[in-house]
């Protein structure tokens, strides 16, 4: 007597509910990703001075510290968005969500490319890039490229594409991924563009650092 095998069920399509291969460990690398970040300016917010690419002014490290202080309670929050993604189940929250990482991904990578480019440009002596005297007494402008060239803007850019990763697995379809990743690298190259010309002189910028 033989027993037949019982029948394999076909894998069931994606559930609403269901979280995505990989975005667990995509939301755990951001949230340590932007924790990382929170650390640093804390450092400064707290009133720290080392490898400040200048001298602040003596009635400014008030505002400095502030300035800190905010950049690192927004990154705290960052990072614990990025926690919530693969605990997501409301669709309407999906979405705002999706949103969130949209403006997220393509706000960080437009500000590392376009500050990027700026302090190539700066190192080359072909943009001299301004900061507040109401802030800053004193500017190493050498030592402030490299800084922002090799530590703050690769940090944007890595979280940038970090949350747009997330933002493409929380969306369900694939016209709506594909939506997603091309309406993001069209609104960064427009950004872009706009940023480059605002640097190059055509509208004031300033770098607070």
């Amino acid at each position: 007597m033989t027993i037949a095998p019982a029948p394999r069920r076909p894998p069931s399509p994606e559930s609403e509910h269901d979280t995505p291969r990989g975005l667990r460990s995509l939301a755990w690398t951001a949230a340590g990703w932007s924790t990382l970040y929170a650390l640093y300016r804390g450092y400064y917010a707290f009133g720290g001075t080392l490898a400040l690419p200048g001298r602040l002014r003596g009635d400014a490290h008030a505002t400095f510290a502030a300035i800190n202080a905010f950049a690192m309670v927004a990154l705290l929050l960052g990072a614990g968005a990025a926690l919530l993604a693969p605990r997501i189940r409301s669709t309407r929250f999906r979405i705002a969500y999706v949103v969130g990482c949209w403006a997220v991904a393509v706000g960080c990578v437009m500000h590392a490319l376009v500050d990027m480019t700026v302090r190539v440009l700066s190192i080359g002596g072909a943009l001299a890039v301004a900061y507040p005297s109401a802030l800053w007494s004193s500017v190493d402008v050498r030592a402030a490229d490299l800084q922002d060239l090799f530590g703050n803007e690769p940090w944007f850019l890595v979280e940038g594409v970090l949350f747009g990763a997330i933002g493409v697995l929380c969306v369900r379809s694939r016209r709506g991924r594909r939506g997603f990743f091309l309406s993001a690298v069209l609104a960064i190259a427009v950004a872009v563009a706009i940023g480059l010309l605002t640097a190059s002189g055509h509208l004031p910028r300033v770098i607070v650092g």
